[in-house]
C-alpha cells in the first residue's frame, strides 16, 4: 500500500520586539589611565538610526520610523598617544556605522537574498575605515601612529554578524556555556596558533597586547563570520580592559546571574577596577526575553 508523506511546515522564529531587547553598554577610563580612547555604540538601524547608547556625545537620537531592520553594536580600542588613540576609535565608530547602515539598506531592498555580497560590504567596511585613518594620520602630524580595534555586532533576525579587527572581544553565553566568539588578532595568538607559545603563558609576554591586525596600523585583515540568532542568548562586547583582569569563568557567572543588562555591566565593570584597572573598560551587554505570548 503505499503511503504518503505529509511534510511539517515550521514556522519561523519571531523576531524580538524592541520591549524584549535588554541592552546596556558603559565605557570608564579605568584607575591608571589618565584619558578614555574607548568608544562604544548601541543602536537601531531603521530607514533613520536611533541611537539607544554611545559614547560619541554629538551623536543624536533621531526619531523612529517603522520597523527596526537591524541592532548594531560596537566596541572600538584606540591605540597610540591619548589624542591619538581616541580620535582613531572615533573615527572606526562614526565611519563603519555610515557604511554598514547604507548597506543595511541595500540588502534589505534586494530582499535578503544577497548575503555573499552583504558579507563583502562588511569587510569593505573596514577597508576604508582602515584607509580613512591611515589618510588621517598621514596629514595631521599629530595623530601619526594612531590605529584601534573594532568588534562589532550586527543583528539581521535571524542571522547575525560579526567583524572582527584587533582584540576587542565578543563572548556569548548560550545554555549556560560562555563562547568567545571572536579571535583576539594579537601576535600572542598568532604564536599560540603556530604552536611556539602556550596559551596559559601568553597573558604574561608583551606579544599579548601587540596587535597583528587594526585599523589604521601596519596591517588590517578584517574578519566577517556569520551565524544564527536564537532567543535566550546573552551577548557580551568589551575592550581589553575587562578581560585583562576579569577570568572568562567570572564572566559567565556574571551573565548566569544577571537581573539585567545594566547591572551586568556595572558589576563586570567593578570586577575590573578590583582587579586594578589598568586600562580603558568598555562593555557591552544584550539578551532577549520574551514579553509577548506566542499563541
Amino acid at each position: 500500500m503505499a503511503t504518503s508523506t505529509v511534510a511539517t511546515v515550521v514556522p519561523p522564529v519571531r523576531k524580538p520586539s524592541d520591549e524584549e531587547l535588554d541592552v546596556y553598554g558603559l565605557t570608564h577610563q579605568g584607575k591608571v589611565r589618565k584619558t578614555n580612547q574607548d568608544h562604544f555604540l548601541i543602536c537601531s538601524l531603521r530607514k533613520q538610526m536611533l541611537v539607544h547608547l554611545t559614547s560619541l556625545p554629538h551623536l543624536t537620537q533621531l526619531p523612529v520610523l517603522g520597523e527596526r531592520l537591524a541592532f548594531l553594536a560596537m566596541v572600538a580600542d584606540g591605540v597610540g598617544g591619548s589624542a591619538a588613540g581616541e580620535t582613531a576609535s572615533r573615527l572606526a565608530v562614526e565611519a563603519v556605522t555610515r557604511y554598514v547602515s547604507e548597506s543595511v539598506r541595500c540588502y534589505y531592498a534586494s530582499q535578503g537574498e544577497n548575503d555573499d555580497a552583504f558579507h563583502a560590504a562588511l569587510q569593505d567596511a573596514a577597508l576604508q575605515c582602515h584607509a580613512d585613518i591611515v589618510a588621517m594620520a598621514e596629514a595631521e602630524h599629530e595623530l601619526a601612529g594612531m590605529a584601534t580595534t573594532l568588534t562589532l555586532w550586527l543583528g539581521l533576525w535571524p542571522r547575525a554578524y560579526l567583524l572582527q579587527v584587533g582584540d576587542s572581544r565578543c563572548y556569548m553565553l548560550r545554555d549556560g556555556q560562555l563562547t568567545q566568539l571572536s579571535r583576539d588578532q594579537t601576535m600572542a595568538q598568532e604564536l599560540i596558533d603556530a604552536g611556539i607559545l602556550r596559551d596559559a603563558d601568553a597573558r604574561h609576554t608583551r606579544w599579548a597586547s601587540t596587535l597583528s591586525s587594526s585599523l589604521g596600523g601596519r596591517q588590517t585583515a578584517p574578519v566577517v563570520t556569520r551565524m544564527d540568532q536564537q532567543w535566550g542568548t546573552v551577548g557580551l562586547l568589551c575592550s581589553d580592559g575587562l578581560t585583562a583582569h576579569v577570568s572568562d569563568e567570572r564572566i559567565r557567572d556574571r551573565l548566569t546571574r544577571m537581573t539585567s543588562a545594566r547591572q551586568a555591566c556595572e558589576d563586570l565593570l567593578q570586577d575590573a577596577l578590583d582587579g586594578g584597572g589598568s586600562d580603558n573598560i568598555t562593555i557591552l551587554v544584550g539578551r532577549t526575553i520574551r514579553r509577548h505570548s506566542e499563541g
